[in-house]
């Protein structure tokens, strides 16, 4: 939503932004691929060759987050192979689903879970992939500068959802502590590595969300390039948080913990640092 709300044209906003933005349908970014470093979107193998009044799309992508079922994807490809810098080479542009040429192949299995819809990390072709001119965000050759726009306010999105969810395991972890009984009369919290835990949680949860505000109140007034230092921080912070306080709920919950029969474990299933999905986002969904 960023990229259309701050580049996008008019009716680029009223097709793809308004739908958006009121739920009615949800989109994926296809940048990365699997032939080459997908922390590095300068090295791109994906095209997109411009024929008269439209681009024609030719690569191969896959993290694509959520493609299954999506209603379009931004893809990063390739529009000025001969441009001077490496950074003025790829662009932005909008595919519509279904565009004949698209082709979700799977949803990628991540540590035994299949994923579907949302909660999936998509495999795409773009095979002779024809989309107007017209569905170019910006300017040809301006995808890696759209791309960075695109991550300070990604990264705070994530850090968001991921205070939403150690709320919401906070909560389970301090019922668990006064329900479960060790002994007759003796409950879980009254240990004191369990009041510990809690302590700490708590902590950690009230400072993560005041670096996020920090960080939000900060892009908001400097804008995201000024702050980058401040994105990256709350990035890992809050993700090692957010796994320390998953872990002390489990142990609170034992072997409960661990299977499905509570949220806990969806928070566990996937690589948190790299700001990734399918367990956060659907535990998130679920809170």
């Amino acid at each position: 939503m960023e990229l259309l709300h701050l580049f996008g044209t008019e009716h680029q906003k009223k097709t793809f932004l308004k739908p958006l933005q009121q739920g009615q349908i949800r989109s994926c970014f296809a940048m990365t691929e699997p032939d080459l470093a997908g922390s590095n979107p300068v090295n791109l193998a994906t095209k997109a060759v411009k024929e008269g009044e439209f681009y024609r799309i030719n690569g191969h992508k896959w993290f694509t987050t959520a493609a299954d079922g999506a209603g379009f994807t931004i893809v990063m490809a390739v529009t000025n192979p001969e441009a001077e810098s490496p950074h003025q080479k790829a662009s932005m542009i909008i595919v519509p689903i279904p565009t004949p040429g698209f082709r979700l192949i799977r949803n990628i299995p991540i540590m035994g879970e299949a994923g579907s819809g949302y909660f999936s990390h998509g495999e795409v072709v773009f095979e002779n992939c024809v989309v107007p001119k017209e569905n170019l965000i910006g300017i040809e050759g301006q995808g890696f500068a759209l791309a960075q726009e695109r991550l300070g306010p990604g990264r705070i999105h994530h850090c968001m959802r991921w205070i939403g969810i150690c709320e919401r395991v906070f909560d389970m972890m301090c019922r668990r502590a006064m329900e479960r009984e060790l002994h007759p009369g003796k409950k879980l919290a009254d240990q004191q590595t369990i009041q510990n835990w809690i302590a700490e949680s708590r902590a950690e949860i009230n400072a993560s969300r005041l670096l996020v505000l920090d960080t939000a109140q900060k892009m908001e007034q400097f804008g995201a390039k000024a702050v980058r230092e401040d994105i990256s921080t709350i990035k890992f912070y809050v993700a090692d948080v957010l796994m320390k306080v998953i872990d002390r709920a489990i142990q609170v919950h034992g072997a409960l913990g661990i299977t499905d029969d509570t949220l806990l474990s969806f928070g566990t299933d996937t690589n948190v640092e790299l700001g990734s999905m399918m367990g956060l986002m659907r535990c998130t969904n679920q809170l």
